[in-house]
């Protein structure tokens, strides 16, 4: 019984490591079959001894229901912070700062340092508050509350994968920190639920105040911590050194953390963060900004709500609600009849909104969206937004109905699974009005001078009812059109006759093939090297391209299967269109089949240059570093993909560095 009760001690120290290095460094060391296979080895001997520990994995994810949520009794409050509602209130809040210092400095022989300060996302989810005991257990996760009462949230917290159940500390500390849900956690969830999450941030709040820890698990929640509000430990001098000591203890840190000494350069950072807000895969509302010495936080104070030392800069909200006034069913290239709601106008980020997507009946129906419904309605950069839920159900709305005739030609729609389509692909204006303009555009077969005005005076006043039709286009024909001089037609039938001379990924793009990209394009070409080879390849070789899976490669077998586009294929071919491809030699260098990472700012290079420059010499540029990596190419001001070489000794090099291995 004593070796097992150690063989239990063992598992449970090398499966939180190895938890560590799989969720929090994404860099596993071993595979899952042999993760699992300790796990279940661990439940067995915990069945057969009796013996759990409070940290072992094992309690990650409880079968229980709880009853209710108990009180909790925060050791440090848990203070809001001051906003700052634009850059205005953010440079008189640094000015008092300075004052504060100054006037202390002037009566003080202990002088404050100059005035530094730390910014931080401010992250959109939930607050929370785990404790740890002298032996470095988590023996508490509790919600914010009031700030100085919470509730006990422990099971929900532990489900957390990233959060760890044990850290090398002994002294009793809380950290604060904020439970998100990503997007990609947001998606997942959202296609088995039964009634989807409206948002991001409702997802990690549903979750941890949920009694059922099952359901609290499914949402598969992640945490950034950045603060300790109670330490009994040694008191640190800077928050810089606060961060460092939690990112150290093995909890999650966000890689960001910027060190300014001025308004001017917070406001910059406040720029850049607010620049890559949507590339994120979790939601921010703004950014932090902290004094980073502690005694000059001290000195500085408190208002009777709010800490003077640090203030939050918010972004204008993404989200609102509003009323669904009607539904507008529109026809795609692929002949797709999507609805689209029209809304009563509403005011999001500083954008009128009318419009928002709705996917397709299967999404309406889980959503509970009727017509004149009050929605919930999200907007992510400059992308249409798209109704999330509704508020709450009320009467006199209206079930939305799919269309039985196609909206503009009449033709009757058929259903494929969730989607509804015009089969009349050959006089359906906006099906062929949409494939030209694709076909045209800059990327594809880039013929100048041709936008969807064109393309819909030529599909009602020419006739042109399929893409090679544009290959048979006299001058004679343009002249009679309104708005059309010698020069104009002039420039459309050479751009026209320019374009059969085509590189192939720009051609396969062109064609519309469902979820192909020109990345992936340039990927095909690059396999396979001929239009035949690709519209010949078999599923198992198309998966083998990167970045090409399942989903996308019976996108391209289904496509190449219709017999009209391969005729529509041959008549482009025999009316003179030559895709050709030239195969790029890569000269042999250092970089050539190595994968490469990029931190920081380069002085020669911009971020896209770099990786074109890269990409040219053969290398794999990567966004994450893992043992894999062969280079981190390192500029001014790295970040944490820096210390991330330096922890697996990856090979680091700078700008002169790599001139010099060109050369």
């Amino acid at each position: 019984m004593e070796d097992k009760k150690q063989r239990i001690f063992h598992l449970v120290e090398e499966l939180n490591k190895l938890a560590y290095e799989y969720y929090t460094l994404d860099n596993p060391s071993v595979s899952d079959k042999e993760y699992d296979e300790k796990y279940d080895e661990l439940v067995r001997l915990e069945e057969e001894t009796k013996m759990i520990l409070p940290y072992s994995p094992t309690q990650r994810v409880g079968g229980m229901v709880l009853a209710e949520f108990k009180k909790y009794r925060h050791k440090g409050k848990l203070l809001s912070l001051g906003k700052a509602q634009n850059i205005g209130e953010l440079r008189d809040w640094h000015s008092k700062n300075l004052k504060a210092v100054e006037a202390y400095n002037l009566s003080n022989e202990d002088k404050l340092p100059q005035i530094r300060y730390i910014v931080t996302k401010k992250f959109d989810g939930l607050t929370i508050n785990c404790t740890y005991d002298n032996e470095g257990i988590l023996i508490k996760g509790a919600s914010r509350g009031t700030g100085e009462i919470g509730e006990d949230i422990t099971a929900q917290v532990k489900t957390i994968k990233t959060i760890p159940l044990k850290i090398d500390n002994n002294a009793v500390i809380e950290v604060h920190g904020e439970a998100i849900m990503t997007k990609e956690a947001f998606e997942e969830y959202n296609k088995v639920a039964a009634t989807p999450l409206k948002n991001l941030r409702n997802g990690a709040a549903g979750a941890l105040r949920n009694l059922n820890i099952k359901e609290t698990a499914r949402r598969n929640l992640s945490a950034f911590f950045y603060d300790i509000g109670y330490n009994e430990g040694e008191p640190f001098e800077t928050y810089f050194d606060m961060l460092n000591f939690i990112k150290d203890k093995g909890l999650p840190v966000d890689d960001y953390y910027k060190v300014c000494y001025t308004s001017e350069k917070i406001e910059k950072e406040i720029d850049y963060i607010n620049s890559i807000r949507y590339d994120l895969n979790y939601d921010i509302d703004g950014v932090v900004i902290a004094i980073d010495h502690i005694k000059t936080r001290e000195i500085i104070g408190y208002t009777v709500k709010f800490p003077k030392w640090a203030i939050a800069y918010k972004f204008e909200a993404q989200e609102a609600t509003t009323k669904l006034l009607d539904v507008e069913w529109n026809v795609g290239r692929s002949g797709r009849v999507s609805p689209t709601a029209l809304l009563e106008p509403v005011d999001i980020g500083g954008v009128t909104v009318k419009r928002a997507t709705l996917n397709n009946m299967d999404d309406i129906n889980r959503k509970g969206v009727k017509i004149g419904s009050t929605v919930f309605l999200r907007r992510s950069n400059d992308v249409i937004p798209e109704i999330m839920g509704v508020v709450e159900n009320e009467e006199d709305t209206k079930e939305i109905c799919p269309p039985k005739n196609c909206p503009y030609c009449g033709s009757e729609v058929i259903q494929e699974g969730v989607h509804y389509f015009c089969e009349n692909s050959l006089s359906c204006k906006p099906q062929l009005v949409k494939s030209i303009v694709h076909f045209a555009s800059r990327e594809a077969m880039n013929i100048s001078g041709f936008s969807e005005k064109t393309a819909e005076q030529l599909f009602e006043e020419l006739n042109i009812k399929s893409i090679s039709d544009l290959y048979r286009i006299q001058k004679e024909d343009l002249l009679k059109l309104e708005r059309f001089g010698e020069k104009k037609a002039n420039n459309l039938l050479e751009a026209i006759e320019k374009s059969k001379k085509c590189d192939l990924p720009s051609f396969v793009y062109a064609l519309g093939i469902p979820n192909v990209g020109k990345k992936t394009s340039v990927d095909l070409v690059k396999r396979f090297k001929t239009l035949e080879n690709i519209i010949n390849a078999k599923f198992h070789e198309l998966i083998s391209v990167e970045e090409v899976g399942d989903i996308i490669a019976k996108s391209i077998i289904e496509f190449f299967k219709n017999s009209k586009i391969l005729s529509s294929i041959n008549e482009l071919i025999e009316l003179g269109v030559e895709p050709y491809f030239k195969e790029e030699k890569v000269e042999e260098n250092v970089f050539n089949g190595k994968t490469v990472v990029v931190t920081g700012s380069l002085e020669t290079y911009s971020r896209n240059e770099i990786k074109e420059k890269l990409q040219s010499l053969g290398a794999k540029v990567s966004g994450s570093v893992s043992k894999n990596t062969d280079y981190v190419l390192v500029g001014k001001e790295p970040g944490s993909k820096y210390d991330k070489a330096l922890e697996l000794n990856i090979k680091i090099i700078n700008e002169e560095d790599f001139q010099r291995m060109l050369n």
